[in-house]
């Protein structure tokens, strides 16, 4: 894959990341675009590797992954550098306030539609 391509996987899963934040909270930080677009760009290579398998088993590997991403991403922006970009600590199931069940199990469902799109951007 060419380095334009994966900076433009990369802006895409940026910029969709922000939208979907915006949406969801109200507002977004500028290290999540970072983060959307490292999960995008993953995401994007791990639906190509799997092929055909069922679109069940993508979802969980898809979410397992953007909730890995999330919990890096966290860790540095949130515990090292103190950015304080969210705290999942009040949420059931977290993990030192990274990552937590309730936003795995959304990431999960997100990789539905984004599975999609990227089959739709292999092809062109």
């Amino acid at each position: 894959m060419s380095k334009k391509r994966k900076a433009g996987l990369f802006i895409f899963g940026g910029a969709g990341y922000g939208l979907i934040e915006i949406l969801w909270r109200g507002k977004t930080h500028w290290s999540m675009l970072l983060t959307g677009g490292a999960a995008f760009l993953v995401l994007f290579r791990l639906f190509e590797k799997a092929g055909e398998f069922p679109l069940k088993i993508k979802c969980v590997a898809g979410g397992a992954v953007i909730t890995g991403i999330e919990f890096i991403s966290g860790c540095i922006f949130n515990r090292l550098l103190k950015l304080n970009v969210w705290d999942y600590s009040k949420n059931k199931l977290n993990v030192k306030g990274q990552i937590c069940a309730f936003y795995s199990c959304l990431w999960t469902l997100l990789c539905i539609p984004v599975s999609f799109i990227c089959k739709k951007m292999r092809r062109n």
